[in-house]
This record gives structure tokens, C-alpha cells and sequence, in this order.
């Protein structure tokens, strides 16, 4: 990373010193990415610097102790750890996107959600949510979970299989969805323990490989009644406060990250690299310089519509309900742009790029999996195409 950089989407002080702190763990993280990628093993330690660091109170409430980020400045934070490693960034990001929404959206049961919280704050307790299940899907698209809830005394006992279970390796706390037996609602249970849970190294995939991915495996899993976060009917609306789901522009914040990784490399690259058929480096010829300009070009577009929408999401609470046709598209915008960005730095490398004693054939590989996290593609074109006719009142 380069250490003399502009950026002109930090604002004040504030941000400059979020910005330099993240920069300094993103270069220690970039340093283990290499080896993680390679081993397919989850960066345990760099989860030990954000603990050390207080990662995961950063988008926690000040009411309970946290520095209570604005989404602005928590995807400032989000972008450059990817720009080190972006399976830590992608992993984390769901512990601080889900306390920004636990936030922002109305919260858990009491004493449920301060006690959790304070544990947060105290002790680094981080958290994920577990939908998927290889029988359903995607969870955006509908499907009924096939783990189960059955009422017992004092509780519920859930058993099941999640998928994409990112964080599985080193959570004590996760939400679990589940259908309730016999019964046609759903529901959300916070389990604060490992009893019953069996983790199965399933995650072995083409990039973001050291999400620690795995399947979570429930046996008979005890969640008491006070930990039931909801109980509801498939399709029903949304009750309380509703907050758009921001905090999900964690998932472009980290494909950006990633992408600026590799304009980075291929920066360097350019500017200190001469063959023998040349006298100066290769960033003197023009169609080097035309990847580079239009590397900048797709980078500056795709960041400014993500920090964009993030402050509009801060300083217009009252509007966030509406803004998920935003959200999707910055996140398709982000991760196709980032593509090809990274695509772009590989061109100026050249053959070279694909070696894996250079980092971006894993950049390369890791930018890929952006296309496969939520919202959905398909979904944000329709979504596109819907809002747009409505405007004619079709």
C-alpha cells in the first residue's frame, strides 16, 4: 500500500485517524493473507489484533460502551482491511454490520441485547447470523429453513445444518433461523454457547478462501426463551424500525478494498518495472497509462456512489426504508467495477500477474466471490427495472 495517498472521500480528522488505523492492521493482515489463501485456514490471529485493537466495538452503541461508528465511517474502516486481506474484512464485517443494524433497527429482548452488548464491549464477543442450507439456497430467495425448533420446557432445542456459516471457526455467539415444528412461522434464536454445536471444515473454495466458512452443525441445541430474537410468519412485513439494511454495504465496501489492493500492485509494478526493450518503466507507455486511467476512472465511480449513499443513510434516517433499490445497486456497480479493475491491474502485470508469489492472481480470485454474496444480481436488476416502470405508472 501506498503511503502518500489523497483520499477525497475522508472528511476531518476523525476519518484520518479511523483511515491510518486500519491502514496499520491491513498491512499486517496482508502479510498473512498469502499463507491463509494457500492453507485454506482461518486468520485467527489477525482476529486477535481487531480484538486487541477494539474492532468489535466499533459500531456499537455509546449507551453501552461503544465508539458507536457512523455506517460512513465503519465502511471507510471496511475497505482498507480488505485492501490487506479480504476474507478478514468480508468475516468481520458481518459482526460489525449486524451490531450497526442491532442499532439502528429496533433491538433484541431486554436484558438479552444490553447483556450481549456489554460483552461486546468487555470482551470482543463477536457475531454472525446463519441462514443458508444447501436445501434452500439462498436465504434471500424465500426458502423455508429446514432446521428445525421444537418447544421444550424453558426453551427450544433446534437441530439442523447452516451453510456458509463465515466466522463459524471462532464465534461463541451466532443467530440461527429456524422453522418452528409443525408450526408455520420462523424464527431467530441467539445461541451463546457451543453445547450441541459440531463444526465441519466444508469450506474449500476457488477465493475468499480463510472466511472459516464451514457448516454448523446443530444437535439439540438449547436456546432458552429469553433468547428467541423473533417469531414470525413467512412474507410478513417488516415491524418497528426499519433500516434498509444498510449496514450490508459492508459486502462492496471489501470487493473495493480488494480491487484498490490490486490497482496498488499494479501501480508499483508499472512505475519500478523496465525491460530491456525499454529505457524508462512500462507506466511511460500509453496503453499502460490507459488501463491505469481507466482503473482510476472505474474506482473514483464505484466509490463515490458507495460513500454517497452511506452519508445519505447517516444524515436521512427517516428516508432509509426506502433506499434498498440503493443499496443493491451500489453493490452490483461495486463488484463488477472491482472486477474489472483487478482484471485491468493483471494486464499491466502481464504474465507475471498469475504467479502465486504475487498477490493478484488471489485478488483476482477473491474479487470473484462479490458476485455470489447478497443482494443477488438478477435481483438488483429487477428491482431496477421495476422501480423505473413504476415511474410511468404502468
Amino acid at each position: 500500500m501506498t503511503g502518500k495517498r489523497i483520499d477525497q472521500f475522508i472528511r476531518n480528522e476523525r476519518e484520518a485517524e479511523l483511515a491510518a488505523w486500519a491502514d496499520r492492521l491491513a498491512v499486517r493482515f496482508a502479510e498473512r493473507a498469502a499463507k491463509h489463501d494457500a492453507e485454506g485456514t482461518f486468520p485467527f490471529e489477525n482476529f486477535a489484533e481487531l480484538k486487541e485493537a477494539g474492532y468489535a466495538k466499533l459500531t456499537v452503541s455509546r449507551d453501552y460502551g461503544g465508539e458507536e461508528l457512523s455506517l460512513y465511517e465503519w465502511l471507510l474502516v471496511q475497505e482498507r482491511i480488505a485492501r490487506g486481506d479480504g476474507s478478514t474484512a468480508l468475516s468481520a464485517g458481518w459482526h460489525g454490520g449486524m451490531m450497526l443494524h442491532f442499532r439502528e433497527a429496533d433491538g433484541w429482548p431486554e436484558p438479552t441485547f444490553s447483556e450481549f452488548c456489554r460483552d461486546v464491549v468487555a470482551h470482543g464477543n463477536m457475531i454472525n447470523k446463519f441462514a443458508s442450507e444447501r436445501g434452500t439456497g439462498s436465504p434471500t430467495r424465500g426458502g423455508r429453513p429446514e432446521t428445525t425448533a421444537v418447544r421444550t420446557d424453558g426453551g427450544w432445542l433446534l437441530n439442523g445444518r447452516k451453510t456458509y456459516s463465515t466466522l463459524s471457526p471462532m464465534l461463541t455467539d451466532f443467530i440461527v433461523s429456524a422453522g418452528l415444528d409443525g408450526q408455520p412461522e420462523l424464527g431467530d434464536f441467539l445461541i451463546r454457547s457451543r453445547a450441541g454445536i459440531e463444526l465441519e471444515e466444508t469450506w474449500n473454495t476457488l477465493g475468499m478462501r480463510a472466511t472459516g466458512s464451514h457448516d454448523v452443525v446443530l444437535h439439540d441445541v438449547f436456546v432458552p426463551d429469553r433468547q428467541v430474537l423473533n417469531i414470525y410468519k413467512p412474507g410478513a412485513p417488516k415491524t418497528g424500525r426499519d433500516d434498509g439494511d444498510g449496514w450490508l454495504l459492508h459486502i462492496p465496501a471489501c470487493y473495493l478494498g480488494i480491487a484498490y489492493a490490486a490497482r496498488d500492485f499494479a501501480l508499483q509494478y508499472a512505475a519500478s518495472y523496465t525491460p530491456n526493450s525499454l529505457n524508462e518503466p512500462i507506466a511511460t507507455l500509453p496503453h499502460i497509462r490507459q488501463w491505469i486511467g481507466q482503473i482510476e476512472s472505474e474506482l473514483r465511480l464505484a466509490r463515490t456512489l458507495l460513500y454517497d449513499v452511506a452519508d445519505r443513510w447517516d444524515r436521512q434516517p427517516e428516508q432509509r426504508q426506502h433506499m434498498r433499490p440503493d443499496f443493491g445497486l451500489v453493490k452490483y456497480n461495486a463488484v463488477h467495477l472491482a472486477n474489472q479493475v483487478v482484471d485491468k491491474a493483471m494486464k499491466i502485470v502481464g504474465g507475471a500477474a498469475l504467479s502465486k508469489n504475487l498477490p493478484l492472481e488471489r485478488l483476482y480470485r477473491d474479487v470473484r466471490a462479490g458476485l455470489h454474496n447478497p443482494p443477488m444480481e438478477d435481483a438488483v436488476i429487477q428491482t431496477m427495472a421495476r422501480t423505473a416502470l413504476e415511474e410511468l405508472d404502468l
